[in-house]
């Protein structure tokens, strides 16, 4: 990818030596070192380092806020975005939903953070769109590989670490050690206070939490019908109301309410008073049809099933799961256990089988389910969801998890279109 950079001593610049000649300047990254002779045999007009690229993005006319945490990025960032726009400020958002600038979607969906370039791309485009803030999720993978290197970030965000990715990073302390280094500098940072896997440094920390003493700290909350809580930032205790359900969702919530209060120096009361307007984000605890009651989620970790299924357990649920191929297996019966524990009946199905056979992954699933008796395992995911649907009684609820707002299913390397809202509204015929 090119990027035509005006009032430069080249035209563009690009991340790929292949792209490099007499007018391309060659952008040095950690990922793309190896290549940068390639860059000079093709006739780069000169080799940049990442780090002094910044300045020809305008990095620095630009707040950069930065999410990491297992669970909860893409609601938190949303919920910044969302409250900073109604504020009055304008706002670029960068994520596993796309690229947003101003409330209007740039781009569509693609990696939560994309490469080094791409990022600066988006800045640049921010930037020139006159935005105040730049909003982004950052993966774990994205801090491994240095995809957010040479960014100047004004905050740092860590909503939670639980298991995810052990395909890539091997081990749960690896995945922790990860994380957690994206605190270890001196910047602005926001730390959940009741993650207890959180380590971070201590200099220009502030915390949010509801279990433990915190810069901003629920004092109360109430999830009945909406949500409400009290929130206490020093001498100043503010409420605020929330369309968003479950417990897990105060803590998003919290995060997005100190951020914003910390970003703008605004009062606590005139950032509350926005939050009310955040209708939530797609695919996320997501009720596709009050009645009969059927819920969509992106939760495909044990935490974050765990999560769902808790804010809904109040009800009977009948849960429709799977999980996804080429990724950490020995999350599958931890699944298993999850859905088992808190469930009605499960209906274990396929989910981005990828280069796996689906049996075999939902084989590892059922290790995690001791009674079986109210599990039904149906490959076939759209059969699997009508199976709960017909089965469901006026005061259940089918929560169908995984995939959230994706519109398609990957096997092998393909993708087929399925969206499990669109698969719910044809067959109930709304």
């Amino acid at each position: 990818m090119k990027i035509e950079l005006p009032n430069q001593k080249f035209l563009y610049v690009t991340e790929n030596s292949n792209e490099c000649n007499k007018e391309t300047a060659f952008i040095l990254t950690t990922q793309n070192e190896k290549y940068v002779e390639d860059a000079k045999q093709k006739g780069a007009h000169s080799i940049i380092k990442i780090e002094d690229i910044a300045e020809l993005f305008g990095v620095d006319k630009i707040k950069i806020v930065g999410i990491t945490g297992t669970n909860g990025k893409t609601t938190t960032a949303s919920a910044i975005y969302s409250f900073l726009l109604d504020l009055g400020y304008r706002v670029a958002m960068q994520g596993t939903r796309g690229f947003f600038m101003n409330d209007v979607i740039v781009e569509g969906k693609s990696l939560t953070t994309p490469s080094v370039l791409n990022t600066y791309k988006h800045i640049y485009q921010a930037v020139e769109a006159g935005c105040n803030f730049f909003i982004m999720e950052v993966s774990s993978h994205a801090i491994v590989q240095k995809r957010v290197e040479g960014l100047r970030f004004e905050l740092k965000i860590l909503t939670n670490i639980t298991r995810d990715h052990l395909d890539f990073h091997k081990t749960i302390e690896e995945y922790i050690a990860v994380k957690n280094s994206f605190f270890s500098d001196d910047g602005r940072k926001l730390i959940n206070k009741d993650e207890p896997r959180a380590l971070f440094n201590i200099k220009n920390t502030f915390t949010y939490g509801i279990e433990n003493p915190s810069t901003y700290r629920l004092m109360a909350y109430s999830l009945n019908d909406a949500t409400s809580g009290i929130i206490q930032h020093f001498q100043e205790v503010v409420p605020f109301t929330a369309s968003l359900h479950g417990f897990f969702n105060l803590y998003n919530l919290m995060a997005a309410i100190g951020a914003v209060h910390m970003l703008t120096g605004k009062k606590l009361e005139e950032v509350a008073a926005v939050v009310d307007n955040f209708a939530g984000v797609s695919g996320r605890m997501e009720q596709v049809c009050e009645s009969p009651n059927v819920i969509v989620d992106f939760a495909h970790t044990p935490d974050g099933m765990q999560q769902v299924l808790n804010a809904l357990k109040e009800k009977e649920l009948l849960v429709v799961f799977g999980a996804g191929g080429d990724r950490d297996r020995e999350k599958r019966p931890l699944m298993g256990r999850v859905a088992a524990s808190l469930a009605k009946k499960i209906y274990v199905t396929s989910d981005n089988p990828r280069h796996e056979d689906p049996e075999l992954i939902i084989e590892e699933i059922l290790k995690g389910i001791e009674d079986r008796s109210n599990t039904v395992v149906e490959l076939n995911r759209k059969k699997a969801i009508q199976m709960a649907l017909s089965d469901q009684t006026e005061s259940q609820v089918v929560v169908i998890l995984g995939k959230g707002d994706e519109a398609y299913q990957i096997i092998y390397d393909e993708k087929f279109p399925f969206d499990d809202r669109e698969v719910v509204r044809e067959l109930l015929k709304i």
